[in-house]
């Protein structure tokens, strides 16, 4: 499996809460929640989160051993969990928490895992893509956004609104009814979508963190189709340029209320797959 990646804070001089790794056979990417101005009550903050996760995903991924990857997701929440629980109370909706998006190509087939809303899109050969993301986030989010996207970003008002949307999301996090991202609970793994495609059906897949997917699901400049080409043509990186683009040309949200006007974008570009080859 060849593997790109491209991946852009959302201003240069804050840290990129996102990450992106891969082994031979498999591609983690991971997207940190968090917001400056809120309580935490982790030392540690985001970055270190994401990195500490997907560093401990990449390190199962690439023992081999066959396992679920729900498993894999689990034992690498509790090994993060457990390197700050004596300095941090990791169990508190503030602490720091990210999206796992993994694909693992073993043998004739590709594994998926998806939770929350970063985005898998399966290339399909001779189909039409196959775009999988997990809407509960988005489902909870709606109920609060709707004073946040009425004022501009930037603004005294909007800054006030997005830490109250913060607030509010952090209430249904990892509670039924809610939504389910990686903190501290192995648990929620087995709330991640999961599922398997024969290789032979797929002729590439990216992965994607929701500032670079709002290229097509909140900018709609695009359709997936059109995003997997522009990928091969000229790299992922292309994507990232055109929605800085569109940030740029809107800066205060009027075109497209959101929640942060640039947000840290990355993506992982799978291609040329192929089984695994025996040591001669």
């Amino acid at each position: 499996m060849q593997v790109t990646m491209a991946t852009s804070p959302a201003k240069a001089d804050q840290s990129n809460e996102d990450f992106a790794g891969a082994v031979p056979n498999a591609v983690v990417l991971l997207d940190g929640a968090g917001l400056a101005g809120t309580t935490s009550t982790c030392l540690h903050g985001v970055a270190w989160y994401t990195r500490r996760l997907g560093g401990a995903l990449l390190a199962h991924l690439a023992a081999g051993d066959g396992r679920d990857l729900t498993a894999i997701l689990g034992q690498a929440i509790v090994e993060v969990a457990d390197a700050h629980r004596n300095t941090c109370d990791v169990g508190d909706p503030s602490s720091p928490s990210a999206t796992v998006t993994i694909l693992r190509v073993d043998d004739d087939h590709a594994d998926h895992l998806v939770l929350a809303d970063s985005v898998l899109v399966l290339d399909h050969a001779g189909d039409v893509p196959k775009v999988i993301t997990d809407g509960r986030v988005d489902a909870v989010g709606r109920r609060y956004r709707a004073a946040m996207d009425a004022t501009l970003n930037g603004s005294a008002e909007h800054d006030r609104a997005l830490r109250e949307y913060i607030e509010a999301l952090r209430a249904h996090r990892n509670r039924p009814g809610g939504f389910w991202v990686a903190a501290d609970d192995p648990g929620v793994a087995t709330e991640a979508l999961t599922g398997s495609r024969p290789v032979s059906e797929l002729r590439g897949a990216v992965l994607l963190s929701d500032g670079a997917s709002r290229i097509v699901d909140h900018f709609a400049l695009a359709g997936w189709p059109e995003v997997l080409a522009l990928i091969a043509a000229a790299g992922p990186g292309e994507v990232i340029r055109r929605v800085r683009a569109a940030e740029a040309s809107d800066p205060q949200g009027r075109r497209w209320p959101r929640a942060k006007a640039y947000d840290d974008a990355t993506l992982a570009w799978c291609a040329r797959f192929s089984a695994p080859q025996a040591p001669a």
